[in-house]
């Protein structure tokens, strides 16, 4: 709506996660790095947590868009975890492109079309990845199964790289008594944080700059300090937050953002968006908003 206003090519703050919008603050660029060293050694499982927002999803997407044209990696995504173990088995062997005849759907049937393929794959000198985001959503019963599919292996190597994508509570459910197994396999994990202040500054000009930017637009340096205040670091929050405020100075008719347009912003979305997690020492909505 305001991206020609202000000389942009299109929103540089939508809330999809798009890989070409990733921002390699340092803490994603490492999430990146130890997904792809997972992969690369063979590691069986790989554990990429974060709260809501900090952009989980949009590295799972850039991982894939990554692995994509390496004919050498088959890669199957699940996104919807709310799904029973059977579902689970079901929604995998679709992902690879595996056919299983519906009337013999199976647990049995499953595996054992999935042990096929992974050892075909294995013997064309091949990789296999099944990526798993939401996965705190997942039952004990299905991540109990998620375990027994790491045990698809040869004598020397797994045939298939687990990666588990979801937020904190996950990493409660897995150090459960009844997941010690499955929690002892993972080797390598990852907790995404929030953006510090300074990533901050830079994550929205990177956005800009993805957009066709940054035009007309300039951010005063207060602006930058509550944009960080309000969104406590999180870049779905940042997103919310700079996309009501380039609204609200389309709707002015002014180009530069300062404290006063951040605080309308912050006013427009509502504390119960962007202070669901705040500190009871910070209370920076009471006092930043009144």
């Amino acid at each position: 709506m305001y991206a020609a206003y202000f000389g942009l090519k299109e929103n540089p703050f939508k809330l999809t996660p798009e890989p070409r919008y990733l921002f390699l603050s340092e803490q994603h660029r490492d999430a990146l790095n130890y997904l792809i060293y997972g992969i690369k050694e063979k590691k069986g499982f790989v554990l990429i947590s974060g709260g809501i927002g900090t952009g989980k999803t949009t590295i799972c997407r850039t991982l894939l868009n990554l692995l994509d044209p390496y004919p050498s990696v088959e890669t199957a995504l699940i996104f919807n975890t709310a799904i029973s173990d059977v579902e689970l088995l079901e929604s995998v062997v679709a992902e690879f492109g595996i056919e299983v005849p519906k009337e013999t759907g199976t647990k049995k049937s499953y595996i054992d079309a999935l042990n096929g393929f992974l050892l075909k794959n294995f013997a064309a000198g091949k990789n296999a990845v099944l990526m798993i985001d939401e996965a705190q959503n997942l039952s004990h019963g299905v991540l109990e199964q998620i375990r027994m599919l790491s045990n698809l292996e040869t004598e020397r190597e797994k045939l298939l790289q687990i990666i588990l994508i979801g937020q904190p509570e996950l990493k409660a459910t897995l150090s459960l008594p009844a997941l010690r197994q499955l929690n002892e396999r993972i080797t390598v994990r990852y907790d995404l944080k929030p953006l510090s202040a300074d990533d901050v500054v830079a994550y929205i000009h990177h956005r800009l700059c993805v957009a066709g930017g940054p035009g007309k637009i300039q951010f005063a340096k207060g602006a930058y300090r509550q944009v960080f205040d309000f969104s406590e670091g999180i870049p779905r929050r940042i997103n919310a937050l700079c996309d009501r405020a380039l609204l609200i100075a389309y709707a002015k008719n002014i180009s530069r953002i300062d404290r006063r347009v951040i605080r309308h912003a912050a006013r427009d979305i509502g504390s119960g968006y962007l202070q669901k997690t705040i500190s009871s020492e910070r209370k920076l909505w009471l006092r930043l908003t009144t």
